[in-house]
């Protein structure tokens, strides 16, 4: 019986750091990502984008529903799955390309696989082009050496997806996983040094996403006001955490009908933390879409509030493929999967698709930050309005209320 060559696709997503390598795979004349820049209003640019804030809600909901992510804090990057599975799309072909482009919620009557590739080069490009931010995103690709994947499909995805490539021998599965570990220790600077633990000597390639993003707080955190205090899990049980205080003027809107507050916290940058604490989160998850996400953003208006946020820090893991399947997505994880857009090869099929994220929230975002806003008096005559994140809220990390970069929900801040 012959052995099924395996396509490992895995996904990363972190607070992590991503510098683009050396060395790569693809050779040859290829065009800069300055050479085909693309409009951000073009109709095709704005149909991708909407398109994956509707995937981003759609995983979440079955994210929750799984059983073993019932009760557990969910913390994923939406933007980041579909990157890489927009990625593998460029070497699908027919069933199998039909349910990953309608699995993401591209309509093929509307958009064709260029478009779609030209509008991740976009979104990769703005990350990576703005020097005031400290943020990365891209595709990491370990080919096995004896196999060739077809040079268009190289090409796109270095020209699209950033990606990076390097040689590795998987049938030293021990070297190859550390050959992976490595590049991801550094990337990461050490903090995920285990992405790989069993290599299958078949794997053929392997493809990584990643994006990072370390953001500081516009206005920072006093650390001298952070104090310990209860965050409710349930009705039942509580755990002690470290409450961050702030008293600002932030942007706030309450939905009367979800019974939901919905706060925005900004960074010092481009990008924005929303955090929605409602009465019953099965009302909210059950509600929550991009245009219920744009509503809150067009509403909001400045209110001062004695705002209190824990301090923590979570980590997350998922392997999609029940997730992804439910979604439509079944073609590509079976004998039948038609890859040959990647290589002529037959019996290609994707292994896994792995996901990790992680969340740090703290006094400064992420990083030191001289900010200023702190110290600023009371008036004796104004009522501030008390706003505790002490049970169990949702979360949306974007960038300029166009992308969902992050989302999830946190039920207990200590796990």
């Amino acid at each position: 019986m012959m052995m099924r060559a395996a396509v490992g696709l895995w996904v990363l997503s972190a607070v992590i750091c991503v510098s683009r390598g050396h060395h790569y795979f693809v050779h040859g004349n290829v065009k800069t990502v300055q050479d085909a820049v693309v409009d951000d209003s073009t109709d095709s640019i704005s149909l991708v984008n909407n398109a994956n804030k509707g995937f981003s809600f759609r995983l979440y909901r079955k994210l929750a529903a799984h059983a073993d992510t019932q009760g557990q804090n969910i913390f994923f990057s939406p933007f980041c799955v579909s990157t890489a599975l927009a990625a593998l799309s460029v070497g699908a072909q027919g069933q199998t390309y039909r349910q990953l482009f309608s699995g993401l919620g591209f309509k093929s009557s509307l958009l064709t696989q260029t478009d779609v590739d030209q509008a991740f080069q976009v979104f990769l490009q703005r990350a990576n082009n703005t020097s005031q931010e400290d943020s990365s995103e891209g595709t990491a690709m370990f080919v096995a050496n004896r196999f060739k994947p077809k040079p268009k499909f190289l090409q796109t995805l270095k020209r699209s997806y950033f990606t990076d490539g390097f040689n590795v021998d998987f049938t030293k599965a021990t070297e190859s996983a550390d050959t992976i570990n490595k590049y991801m220790e550094e990337k990461t600077n050490g903090k995920i040094d285990k992405l790989v633990e069993d290599l299958d000597p078949n794997t053929v390639l392997y493809l990584i996403s990643y994006i990072y993003y370390k953001g500081k707080w516009a206005i920072p955190f006093d650390p001298e006001l952070t104090e310990q205090d209860d965050f409710n899990v349930d009705k039942n049980t509580k755990v002690p955490v470290l409450m961050m205080n702030l008293e600002y003027s932030f942007y706030t809107y309450h939905d009367d009908k979800l019974k939901t507050t919905v706060l925005q916290l900004l960074f010092n940058s481009s990008y924005s933390m929303l955090l929605m604490l409602p009465d019953v989160m099965a009302t909210l998850e059950n509600a929550i879409c991009p245009n219920l996400v744009t509503k809150w953003l067009k509403a909001m208006r400045p209110r001062r509030y004695n705002l209190y946020i824990p301090k923590f820090s979570i980590e997350t893991s998922y392997n999609l493929n029940d997730v992804l399947s439910e979604m439509g997505m079944t073609g590509m994880f079976h004998g039948g999967a038609n890859l040959r857009g990647i290589s002529e090869r037959q019996g290609l099929a994707v292994s896994n698709v792995v996901h990790q994220a992680t969340l740090d929230v703290d006094e400064t975002g992420a990083t030191a930050s001289a900010a200023t806003g702190l110290g600023i008096e009371r008036l004796a005559v104004i009522q501030v309005s008390v706003l505790k994140f002490n049970r169990p809220f949702m979360v949306i990390i974007e960038r300029n209320t166009k992308e969902i970069f992050f989302l999830g929900k946190i039920i207990n801040p200590t796990i």
